[in-house]
């Protein structure tokens, strides 16, 4: 009975953990936004997503954000702005929390270290990919217009510049 005790205990830390992530939303300046598909071995396999992945311990957001950037695409992060964020509980995963960021990146060219593929896509053309269902509630506020990452990221610097 206690064996049975401690294989309940250890499904139900299983089932009530969080996994912390972080997604970049890339807007080029002809209102295009980057995603990137999962490769076919990856977990939920040739799902489209936003760059990032998962929060270390001891790292914050942004610094996630930066290491993922880089590690995924050879990128460099310039600047982000936190969008919001979306939970997701995904069936012997576990609840995925991701928070979501507005970003530039510095110039040069992007390597799909990652992905099966990259695409610049146009917001109202996102409903055509088959995203992570994390990514939804995000991909519905882009694709209508509600969330713009580029005013997103001016207004920051607006804000900024006026303090």
């Amino acid at each position: 009975m206690a064996g049975s005790r401690m294989l309940l205990d250890e499904l139900e830390t299983t089932d009530t953990k969080m996994v912390q992530v972080v997604a970049a939303v890339i807007e080029r300046s002809d209102r295009r936004l980057l995603i990137g598909q999962r490769r076919v071995h990856d977990t939920s396999p040739l799902k489209w997503e936003f760059p990032g992945g998962k929060v270390e311990l001891a790292e914050s957001a942004e610094q996630a954000l930066a290491r993922e950037l880089r590690e995924e695409l050879g990128a460099t992060l310039r600047r982000a702005v936190w969008i919001g964020s979306s939970e997701f509980r995904y069936p012997q995963r576990g609840v995925v929390a991701v928070n979501f960021f507005a970003a530039t990146l510095e110039p040069g060219d992007l390597q799909p270290k990652a992905f099966q593929q990259i695409a610049w896509v146009l917001p109202r053309e996102l409903a055509n990919y088959d995203f992570l269902p994390a990514n939804a509630p995000l991909v519905a506020e882009l694709a209508t217009g509600r969330i713009r990452p580029g005013e997103l990221l001016a207004a920051s610097l607006d804000s900024a510049s006026a303090d």
